[in-house]
């Protein structure tokens, strides 16, 4: 069962980009995606999304492979189901190391070396590429952060989605200048593995009776709308969070 992150990168690889896939620890999902895509299209990468080094070995990597870099969509992250009253801080630091610092300074990288273009002659040649005007970044929320009821298990994780949220918005006026588009998109109930997982059939469809078309989402309709807002189809929305949940909820 694909999740999202690997249904982006098919869609993307179909509309015609290279993709280049990151993983933490173990590649065999990785390469076979690969492996599926074409090894001339595609290229995997092991760093720890949720750290600088992280971030910069993308980067690196990703300029190194294909010479430039046009589209961004950090999607490394996690979903722990922690109410208040059981949060620890260790909990508290790995989910916003992971899905609030990864995605702040894979964007900060990107921006660094925007400002290198401007103060060095010698590093044009390779940032320019990279970093042209049209670019997108595509950061991931979820629509449980706009929903009426959430239940107390997910403050953690929504307050990281706020994050990324206010990170959108702010982001896009800033890097607006340099011509490129930051926009969220924000996931309804998907039938990822991770979503599915110790899920009852009575749970599942419980919460399919909560959107009008009676139905979970799909990894691939959320994939389409990041292939949307990487594309020259989005080059006037910027700063927008994208609801893709059926109309289950408005965003």
């Amino acid at each position: 069962m694909p999740g999202i992150g690997r249904a982006t990168c098919l869609a993307l690889a179909k509309a015609g980009a290279s993709v280049v896939i990151n993983y933490s620890a173990d590649s065999s999902s990785a390469d076979e995606l690969v492996k599926q895509i074409g090894s001339e299209q595609a290229h995997a990468v092991q760093a720890d999304a949720g750290t600088i080094n992280g971030a910069e070995e993308m980067v690196k990597s990703t300029v190194e492979r294909f010479g430039r870099l046009d589209i961004v969509v950090p999607n490394a992250g996690i979903l722990p189901m922690k109410e208040i009253g059981n949060t620890t801080e260790e909990d508290f630091d790995s989910t916003y190391r992971l899905n609030v610092k990864g995605p702040y300074f894979l964007v900060q990288v990107r921006y660094a070396r925007s400002q290198e273009m401007f103060e060095a002659d010698s590093v044009i040649q390779k940032a320019l590429p990279h970093l042209a005007s049209g670019s997108h970044i595509v950061l991931l929320s979820t629509t449980l952060c706009h929903a009426s009821t959430v239940t107390p298990n997910y403050l953690l994780y929504c307050s990281t989605k706020g994050a990324i949220e206010q990170m959108t918005k702010v982001l896009s006026k800033d890097l607006g200048r340099m011509g490129i588009s930051v926009n969220a998109v924000a996931p309804g109930p998907t039938g990822t593995e991770l979503f599915m997982k110790g899920k009852s059939e009575q749970v599942l469809n419980t919460i399919a009776s909560f959107n009008p078309h009676n139905r979970i989402g799909t990894p691939e309709e959320v994939a389409d709308a990041i292939v949307f807002l990487s594309s020259e189809g989005s080059r006037w929305v910027t700063g927008q969070v994208l609801g893709v949940n059926g109309g289950m909820a408005s965003v």
